[in-house]
């Protein structure tokens, strides 16, 4: 079996929704979601830990948070 090599950072797409916030990580099969940003995080991290091995784990955890505004005339 060959070993991947370690990640140094993974992007999480933050998107608030009608019931909280969901995310979902760039290039990985990983998805989460929580009723609070702060319960989202750690929602992100439990995620992490899970989908990889600690030796293959990414370093740092960034998330793009994206926020839907509409305006009108």
């Amino acid at each position: 079996m060959q070993k991947r090599e370690k990640l140094n950072e993974i992007i999480f797409l933050v998107e608030e929704t009608d019931d909280g916030y969901t995310a979902r990580a760039l290039g990985y099969s990983i998805f989460t979601e929580a009723d609070t940003l702060d319960e989202l995080r750690e929602m992100i991290k439990d995620a992490v830990e899970c989908h990889f091995d600690e030796d293959e784990r990414p370093r740092i955890i960034r998330l793009h948070i994206v926020k839907q505004e509409v305006l009108t005339l």
